[in-house]
């Protein structure tokens, strides 16, 4: 019976306070909020724009080449002599220096030869003369009129002709032979720079050997393609008067900070690169080896290096220049006009790497917002740093309990 109590009392009390519990949440006050709202514009920052004339810089990247590139070879066959000791790979040249010498005997002796029968023909010639004037006296003596040919025949024409012409032959050949001779002597034909040489001495060299590589000294060009759509922009040198565009020349993987080689932009090829499908144009670049000057802050330039090509394009006149950055999604730059965002379709006139040139649809001080906005909505409000926004309030707050 005593077990049975405990159990009848512990169960009144747990339905007792579970109906307490119940009561209590069920009359206890609650708080309402009605009609809050807290409107705040949304913070940017932005950057006024003005109309201006501007020079845009066209961002070409392209390898360095030498503007006279030659492969000296023979022109007559023996054997190697002689060889200069500027006549090595990295060695500078001037114009008309010997590089290499072909023993010269051989044509020497054919050169004398040649003489010789040039001397026999002369004398043959002048033989042939004396007979022309022997055989127009006996012409005369016959007072015969003879028909046009028979009176060649007589007065021994056609016998001049030879002679004359193995005189012309003869001296012909003692002219060939005295350029053979001079050809033994090889000589740089401009100042240059020697890249490889494949003779030494001893060598037996036939007509047609290759000697080595020369490339000129005095001027460079750095062939880059640059988009098809900007070659109007460009100034190409015409001539010496009509100079091309400004270019600077700059190698970021080799050279210090700063460093770079000025040029002009010489001329625009008339091919699309094969692979990028992108104008073909030379920039020339003086004195790329540095060899006129004494700075030492200068670099050289060395064949085959991959450069960048600062081009300076035409001026553009009345245009908004506008950092890249700042453009939206299809052309459009967003606005602030009176603390609200606009959403303004833009005319890009030109870009380059940095900036967009805007002919038409903004003007001169507006403020471009230059921050980026998760949500876009054409009116939304907008603020600057050190603006209060007049929205930024509580409205119709009421708290009930």
């Amino acid at each position: 019976m005593t077990k049975k109590k405990t159990f009848i009392i512990s169960g009144i009390i747990l339905l007792l306070s579970a109906a307490i519990t119940l009561l209590v949440f069920m009359t206890a006050p609650e708080a309402q909020r009605e009609g809050a709202a807290i409107k705040t514009d949304m913070l940017v920052d932005v950057v006024q724009v003005n109309r201006g004339n501007y020079t845009p810089t066209v961002i070409a990247t392209g390898t360095v080449q030498p503007a006279k590139d030659i492969t000296l070879s023979t022109q007559v066959g023996g054997e190697v002599v002689n060889i200069s000791e500027n006549f090595i790979p990295g060695s500078f040249v001037k114009k008309g220096e010997v590089l290499l010498q072909i023993n010269p005997a051989d044509y020497r002796n054919t050169l004398q030869l040649r003489m010789s029968d040039l001397q026999l023909a002369k004398a043959d010639l002048s033989v042939e003369m004396g007979r022309q004037d022997v055989a127009r006296k006996d012409y005369e003596l016959i007072g015969e009129e003879l028909s046009g040919e028979n009176q060649d025949l007589v007065l021994r024409k056609p016998q001049l002709e030879s002679a004359r012409a193995t005189v012309a032959a003869a001296e012909a050949a003692v002219q060939q032979a005295r350029l053979n001779l001079q050809r033994t002597t090889i000589r740089a034909p401009f100042d240059a720079h020697i890249i490889s040489r494949n003779a030494n001495v001893g060598s037996q060299l036939a007509p047609g050997t290759e000697l080595g590589q020369l490339v000129g000294m005095d001027e460079y060009w750095v062939a880059a393609n640059v988009p098809v759509a900007k070659v109007n922009w460009l100034t190409f040198a015409e001539d010496e008067a009509n100079s091309g565009s400004d270019v600077k020349i700059i190698n970021a993987s080799s050279w210090s900070e700063g460093q770079y080689r000025t040029g002009r932009l010489f001329r625009l090829v008339g091919a699309l690169d094969v692979q990028t499908r992108m104008a073909r144009v030379l920039v020339s670049v003086p004195d790329p080896l540095v060899r006129k000057t004494e700075q030492d802050t200068i670099p050289p330039l060395m064949i085959g290096t991959f450069v960048e090509a600062h081009i300076q394009a035409r001026e553009i006149p009345d245009v908004i220049r506008l950092n890249r950055d700042y453009l939206r999604q299809g052309e459009t730059v967003w606005v602030m006009d009176e603390g609200k965002l606009r959403i303004r379709q833009v005319d890009i006139l030109f870009e380059d790497a940095d900036y967009a040139y805007i002919r038409k649809g903004l003007s001169d001080d507006e403020k471009v917002v230059t921050t980026d906005l998760s949500t876009v909505v054409e009116g939304s409000g907008l603020r600057t740093e050190g603006e209060e926004s007049p929205q930024d309030t509580t409205e119709n707050e009421e708290v009930q309990e």
